[in-house]
């Protein structure tokens, strides 16, 4: 999937949390000075930010399907080699990073067992994969509410908790499928406070991933039925957001095929 939405759009409905995440992710991947990273979907940059504080610009590249997110990544860290690219199809050769993220995008990726793969491909042996998706499974993404509502009020709504990594196990079952040995399974989690109930709601409404494509679906009456609902279901302005992730992180094996 890709996201036809500006990277402003992004920043203000996932871009918020996704960027105190990255720094709980990258901790979790045990990424550091000396590494050279490649992040993988890299949105509008709340990962590639978090990387270039951490390794500098110079080591880290970053790859997007979507080219206005790429243009934006550039902008915003010049110097950083950016790509246009899918993450089953990376651009790079056989094991030219140390290590390899992808955060919040697995659950996108169209093969997501052959993007793993790709991961591992350009990583070196020993080096790290580790990737990261909102546990929709259990409620616990920051935009939950949202799918909960649209549950409540009998909606054929999507929701996301079936897709992939989005419930306990299913990274592992991935990076297994995808040829890792082992891999280590935890938490990440990030915590944003809202002053109003209105800066939560309102970028629902700018089309945004999932989420926002099945707004923009709704009729008036049915939209304005959700965000009732959602009022309800978070507490009393100013209120935090506390968000949850399942992370994996496994080593390239010395003798995998490249």
């Amino acid at each position: 999937m890709t996201f036809a939405v500006s990277a402003e759009s992004y920043d203000r409905f996932m871009g918020r949390y996704s960027r105190p995440l990255a720094t709980a992710f990258a901790s979790f991947a045990r990424i550091r000075g000396g590494t050279r990273v490649l992040d993988v979907g890299c949105g509008p940059g709340a990962l590639t930010g978090e990387l270039v504080s951490r390794v500098g610009v110079d080591a880290v590249a970053a790859v997007d399907p979507s080219e206005g997110f790429v243009d934006a990544v550039r902008e915003r860290f010049p110097g950083v080699d950016v790509r246009v690219a899918p993450a089953e199809t990376l651009p790079f050769p056989a094991a030219s990073f140390d290590a390899a993220l992808a955060q919040l995008v697995v659950h996108f990726m169209g093969d997501p067992v052959a993007g793993v793969s790709e991961m591992a491909r350009v990583t070196r042996p020993a080096g790290v994969v580790a990737a990261c998706v909102w546990d929709f499974e259990n409620d616990r993404a920051p935009i939950s509410a949202f799918w909960r509502a649209a549950r409540d009020l009998g909606l054929d709504a999507p929701g996301e908790a079936q897709l992939a990594g989005a419930r306990a196990g299913h990274l592992v079952d991935l990076f297994s499928a995808a040829g890792f040995e082992h891999a280590e399974e935890g938490l990440v989690e990030t915590s944003v406070e809202h002053a109003t109930f209105a800066d939560w709601w309102e970028p629902f409404t700018l089309g945004v991933g999932p989420a926002g494509g099945f707004a923009s679906t709704l009729a008036p009456e049915a939209l304005e039925a959700i965000r009732a609902r959602c009022e309800e279901l978070l507490p009393p302005p100013p209120f935090v957001v506390t968000a949850s992730a399942w992370a994996v992180r496994g080593r390239v094996s010395p003798s995998a095929k490249r």
